[in-house]
């Protein structure tokens, strides 16, 4: 069993990781292997998106068609700031 001070040295490291994470900018990126061994990207909006190995790759072949379409239609799309 743990002692007092143990547990109050633990809730100030607690303490300590959770305000870094409420300081960290909300709009950086991160990359991590999901339970299921996708590739999941944080910070994008408010859940990540995650894709299998294969899937990135055939999303990441169709990037000059996807810039190309988001020009076409700048007009018609939003932004989301």
């Amino acid at each position: 069993m743990s002692t007092e001070a143990e547990l109050r040295a633990e809730l100030d490291r607690l303490k300590r990781e959770n305000e870094a994470l409420k300081t960290r900018p909300r709009t950086a990126t991160s990359l991590k292997v999901s339970e299921k061994g996708g590739v999941s990207v944080y910070g994008l909006g408010r859940f990540p998106v995650t894709l299998y190995k294969e899937q990135w790759l055939k999303l990441l072949a169709m990037a000059d068609d996807i810039r190309r379409f988001i020009d076409e239609n700048a007009a018609r799309l939003k932004t989301k700031e």
